[in-house]
């Protein structure tokens, strides 16, 4: 599998989302677009989505009450017929009784196809930055919303403000010796048989590839002879974009955690992650909505 087959670790689709950036401009308040037949919208309550009996995200029509919310623009249907939006409310009781439930993307995302998640996980990143990016960086003066929710401009210095993404990398790393060997590390915030890659965000002035060779040497206390880039996953928590790879140890014995971010680091078994990931053993493995799951995984279906 090589990269440029993959996204997350999954094969390229044709999204039911198309973004159709030149349609931004012309949304205007949304009243003409939210009025229209065709319009599906997606409704968020936090980070919550509803879903079908199926589990499939339930689109609506534009008869939703939901005080105070933020609108967005997501795009088109692939075929061009429909606008699709979202609404994201801060806090609100859900407006609606959700056959499948309100759902959060951190509990729900390794289940849904892969529309769903494209659909979910573009409208919370462009709502939480309506949220929580209400005045200027550079003068501290209020932002109108513009292009359907994908810039602000300020009212005061006229600067424009885009969503953020911040890079990170997630590595799995392997032996140098023995190729049925995964190191993994414990968080200091989790317990004590939890197990994952490990991760952390690009820094000013670094490249992705200095950046796994840096977290990695940090936390575990190995260096990387070699690496290789595995696929990527946004994930709004708060606004990352994650960058997976698979590392190869220079020298297994060098494994020691940092003891304050991880606070063990282990050699796994390709059979002791098979257990893991079937639930059949005490360790415990990254949820199937994570690139990490993915890397783990990816990893433990592969040769030998």
């Amino acid at each position: 599998m090589t990269t440029s087959e993959t996204s997350w670790l999954r094969p390229v689709h044709t999204s039911m989302l198309s973004r159709a950036e030149a349609d931004r401009a012309s949304v205007g308040d949304f009243a003409e677009m939210r009025s229209a037949a065709t319009t599906r919208v997606l409704v968020l309550v936090g980070d919550t989505a509803p879903l079908d009996s199926e589990r499939r995200l339930i689109w609506c029509s534009d008869d939703i009450a939901l005080d105070d919310a933020k609108w967005a623009f997501l795009g088109r249907t692939s075929t061009g017929d429909a606008a699709l939006t979202a609404v994201l409310a801060e806090g609100s009781e859900p407006p609606f009784t959700a056959a499948g439930g309100w759902v959060s993307l951190r509990r729900i995302a390794g289940a849904l196809d892969a529309d769903d998640v494209d659909a979910f996980v573009t409208a919370l990143s462009v709502g939480r930055w309506l949220w929580d990016a209400p005045f200027c960086a550079g003068c501290g003066a209020e932002t109108e919303v513009r292009d359907g929710g994908w810039s602000r401009r300020c009212l005061s210095c006229g600067r424009q403000h885009f969503p953020r993404t911040d890079p990170a990398v997630i590595v799995a790393v392997t032996s140098s010796v023995d190729p049925d060997r995964l190191l993994l590390g414990n968080n200091a915030l989790w317990e004590p048989n939890r197990f994952s890659c490990f991760a952390g965000f690009v820094e000013a002035g670094e490249s992705a590839e200095a950046a796994v060779h840096r977290e990695v040497f940090e936390e575990s206390g190995i260096r990387v002879a070699s690496l290789t880039y595995r696929g990527s996953q946004p994930w709004p928590y708060p606004r990352s974009l994650m960058l997976g790879y698979v590392a190869v140890a220079a020298d297994d014995a060098d494994a020691l955690a940092d003891g304050e971010e991880i606070l063990s680091v282990r050699w796994f078994t390709r059979d002791e992650i098979r257990a893991g990931l079937a639930g059949t053993s005490e360790l415990l493995l990254p949820g199937g909505a994570s690139i990490a799951h993915a890397l783990i995984r990816d990893w433990c279906e592969g040769a030998p």
